[in-house]
């Protein structure tokens, strides 16, 4: 029997992830081990895959080169990356990554990862495909209607983004902000939305999930709602970018219709919760592997709420202490 071995990147925190990969495979009864690879030897997420490895940081000239020498000491299969920085550069070197190792890489084109990573690209290409996004302004406009959203064009976790009031406030936060874009401030109801399409950009499942409350920039308390508009709407957004891969979407139900904020051509942080209510990209993308054939279906469960919390592990010489690793 094949192994299906995964190398997910930049692993983190995505503990989460980890785990539910492991699961997969054992639901599927294949043969797989998941390997996290992170630059930090204190990444959580290190300690709960089969096995971990160490990768130099994204901007050392090596970095391609250790994940294609990784991949083929591991058999990998698939690499997943998980944060916005790896890639467009992990989408510019996945046919050397292939031709060198074997191990596919789970990443859309150059093209769509270069509109998803800068913002501004993205609300370009929403408006110019005929979907409603914020209005943009420059800073220098002449009328500006606060309160405004400022953030940085290729920003990730909500890092250096804000809500702005004023002239004067905007004026400060774009000394501190570099590249920054100037949005309308909009009201409604906030869903991140996760969808699967398989290697050939065929849509698998689309989850909207409401954002109850966020943390840090990622999604602290969510509810699984199968909202038809929000359901279509993303629909046609996908068959007209054509990604590849677990996306997650942002976007706002205003009194205006759905307006879109932005699109992260990867795992996002709250991705575990569209996986647990059944729509499972993990056991997907190790069928896809598998070349089974998948079909657009919306077999997951809704209305269920997901609340997420920290929790701390202790290590003793790289060793997961089990008994003192759980918070009183």
């Amino acid at each position: 029997m094949s192994d299906y071995n995964i190398l997910i990147l930049s692993a983190g925190r995505r503990v989460e992830l980890v785990n539910l990969f492991k699961k997969a495979s054992m639901d599927l009864k294949i043969n797989s081990k998941v390997i996290a690879a992170d630059c930090s030897e204190t990444a959580p997420a290190l300690y709960f895959a089969d096995k971990k490895v160490t990768l130099p940081r994204i901007d050392n000239p090596e970095y391609i080169d250790k994940i294609i020498e990784i991949s083929k000491k591991e058999q990998i299969k698939l690499i997943v990356p998980t944060i916005d920085t790896d890639l467009l550069l992990l989408s510019k070197n996945q046919d050397y990554i292939y031709k060198n190792s074997g191990a596919k890489v789970l990443i859309s084109s150059e093209d769509v990862i270069s509109i998803c990573r800068d913002k501004i690209k993205t609300q370009y290409y929403l408006e110019k495909n005929g979907f409603k996004v914020p209005t943009l302004y420059n800073k220098d406009s002449q009328i500006i209607v606060f309160p405004v959203f400022i953030k940085p064009v290729d920003g990730s976790s909500s890092i250096n983004a804000f809500k702005v009031n004023s002239i004067d406030e905007l004026n400060n936060y774009s000394q501190i902000i570099k590249n920054p874009m100037i949005q309308e401030f909009i009201k409604g109801d906030e869903y991140t939305v996760d969808v699967f399409l398989d290697f050939n950009s065929n849509v698998i499942t689309i989850v909207p999930r409401l954002r109850m409350a966020v943390r840090g920039g990622e999604i602290s308390k969510g509810k699984i709602i199968k909202n038809k508009t929000v359901i279509d709407e993303v629909m046609q957004l996908m068959k007209t970018l054509k990604p590849i891969g677990h996306i997650t979407v942002q976007l706002m139900v205003t009194k205006e219709g759905i307006k879109f904020i932005e699109i992260n051509p990867r795992f996002g942080g709250g991705a575990p919760m569209s996986i647990q209510s059944g729509a499972n990209s993990c056991i997907n993308l190790y069928k896809l592997l598998m070349n089974e054939k998948l079909t657009y279906n919306d077999d997951y469960e809704e209305d269920l709420v997901f609340l997420r919390y920290d929790r701390s592990i202790c290590l003793k010489d790289g060793i997961i202490q089990n008994d003192k690793s759980n918070n009183i």
